[in-house]
């Protein structure tokens, strides 16, 4: 069974131990490495965290944790740390997603450690916690 959440900025269904977030048309579409990352456009980064939130509340979150064995921060991280590009506005982020043409997917049990790296990158920037998404 899936389930749907809608944002300002985002759609996001989770089937399985999969989420896929896609971008509503307005700001520049986000780019997928074919399995190695993911860029976002900096002024996406805010909504983007709130959907990473929204998709943790989820029990299927949490069942796909549990079943992944990723309860502690223990071993290699999955998401690199994030680095803006110099010129295009982009934050890049190095880790295990997919997709293309403004979606991606990324497993559920890997959604915290991305969280957690583009909380670190906003508080960094200066960014103030949002709302909107």
């Amino acid at each position: 069974m899936s389930t749907l959440t809608e944002l300002p900025r985002w759609t996001i269904r989770t089937s399985g131990d999969q989420a896929t977030f896609t971008h509503v048309p307005g700001s520049p579409a986000p780019r997928v490495m074919g399995g190695r990352g993911l860029a976002l456009h900096e002024e996406d980064l805010p909504g983007f965290a709130k959907a990473l939130g929204e998709v943790m509340k989820l029990p299927t979150y949490w069942t796909a944790r549990a079943r992944a064995g990723r309860l502690t921060l223990d071993g290699e991280p999955a998401w690199s740390e994030p680095r803006r590009g110099p010129a295009d506005g982009f934050v890049h982020v190095d880790g295990p997603c997919h997709g293309s043409g403004g979606s991606f997917t990324v497993g559920l049990a890997d959604i915290r450690a991305l969280r957690v790296r583009i909380a670190a990158y906003l508080h960094q920037r200066g960014f103030e916690a949002r709302s909107g998404g």
